[in-house]
């Protein structure tokens, strides 16, 4: 089953949600970026997750962003697993 959700790992900590969405609308519609913080000190912890309206939005970002420079990092861009799904089986 292909997924609409990506992984976007590899993130510069100073980034902003609007710098994300910025650079992934490229490839399609985003219906929802999900920034992952800390949980006690609120810092992010440099990894998102991003939903696209379509697989083939999603495939075309993984696709295209996967190892590219962002501020000084290589991104690692892959498809989003759920791990929820996984502990439940």
């Amino acid at each position: 089953m292909v997924s609409n959700k990506i992984y976007v790992g590899n993130l510069k900590f100073s980034l902003k949600e609007e710098n994300i969405r910025q650079i992934f609308s490229v490839y399609g519609v985003i219906q929802d970026l999900k920034m992952i913080h800390d949980r006690e000190t609120g810092n992010f912890r440099g990894f998102a997750f991003i939903t696209y309206a379509s697989p083939d939005e999603a495939e075309e970002a993984v696709t295209q962003m996967n190892g590219q420079p962002v501020d000084g990092r290589n991104l690692k861009v892959t498809f989003a697993e759920d791990k929820r799904k996984e502990k439940q089986n």
